[in-house]
């Protein structure tokens, strides 16, 4: 068994983003601007925007952190958005998602510009990443692929068991799993809650993206050995024996299901920091495009 080691790779990647930022720079470009919103005070919202923010200052770009209150309008929050839309010295826009209740996230999803939305969620984003066309890639799937072009794995002809169907994550991850690329060309299945013979078609699979949100929901019943298991989950759960009472878990049994694999990313330091990674270079690639934003 092999870990998917999240550290290593992505402290590789954000070394070659530096790098890129110091010849952009070099030949004239400006330094990218990322721009991330913050509603309300969820710990681990803030946590997030926390290591977004970090991470913008440690490659070598600008960032701007707005905080706005829980109780904001939703008319409100998209003023926000589109003031950032016309603001020339902004390359992406970051709306850190959960939003309260009161607040529709299609509608502010919507509300970025095509050109700004380096989360991968907007419409156009997607709808060009289905028609395999250049785009920002939703930040998660794209961490993961990179971290599979890292360990050179080859997934031509394997099958992807992908357990989870959000926009976000599990629905992108089939449709760049399946494309005539590498890592790609695998067969997908996407399952889901509702999936009835889920352990059959698991223990089929040469390669699982857990990605359902359920704290050890993939056993070692469910993973043929040789497999690869990626975790994209993040859970956190009761221990009484940490100082904190509690830790951070994946959505698979990983002291139960790694001696299983033959690669398996570990939960946390896996796949989260390739997250920011995809962030990261969606931002660059944003500052590089210069997409003409409507004054």
């Amino acid at each position: 068994m092999q870990l998917l080691d999240g550290v290593l790779v992505s402290g590789h990647i954000k070394e070659q983003i530096k790098q890129e930022v110091q010849k952009w720079q070099a030949a004239g470009g400006k330094k990218p601007h990322l721009a991330a919103i913050l509603v309300g005070n969820n710990p681990a919202s803030e946590a997030y925007v926390g290591s977004k923010v970090k991470h913008c200052e440690e490659l070598g770009f600008d960032s701007t952190l707005l905080r706005l209150p829980a109780d904001i309008t939703e008319a409100a929050l998209i003023a926000e958005v589109e003031r950032l839309n016309h603001d020339a010295a902004i390359d992406g826009i970051l709306v850190q998602l959960p939003l309260p209740d009161h607040i529709s996230p299609d509608s502010v999803i919507n509300a970025i510009h095509p050109g700004k939305d380096v989360d991968g969620f907007h419409p156009i984003s997607q709808g060009r990443m289905l028609l395999g066309q250049p785009t920002f890639l939703p930040a998660t799937p794209y961490g993961i692929m990179l971290m599979l072009e890292y360990y050179k794995i080859n997934t031509a002809g394997m099958h992807c068991v992908v357990i989870g169907r959000s926009n976000i994550v599990g629905t992108p991850m089939t449709i760049l799993m399946s494309r005539a690329t590498n890592p790609g060309n695998a067969t997908v299945t996407m399952c889901h809650s509702r999936t009835r013979n889920l352990k059959e078609l698991t223990l089929q699979a040469d390669i699982i993206v857990a990605a359902i949100g359920r704290p050890r929901y993939v056993t070692a019943e469910m993973v043929k050995p040789g497999a690869i298991v990626i975790d994209v989950g993040i859970n956190r759960i009761d221990d009484p024996t940490r100082k904190s009472g509690s830790r951070l878990v994946g959505d698979v049994d990983f002291d139960n299901v790694a001696p299983l694999c033959s690669y398996i990313t570990p939960v946390p330091k896996g796949v989260g920091l390739m997250t920011i990674c995809g962030l990261m270079k969606n931002t660059l690639l944003a500052a590089k495009m210069k997409e003409t934003v409507p004054a």
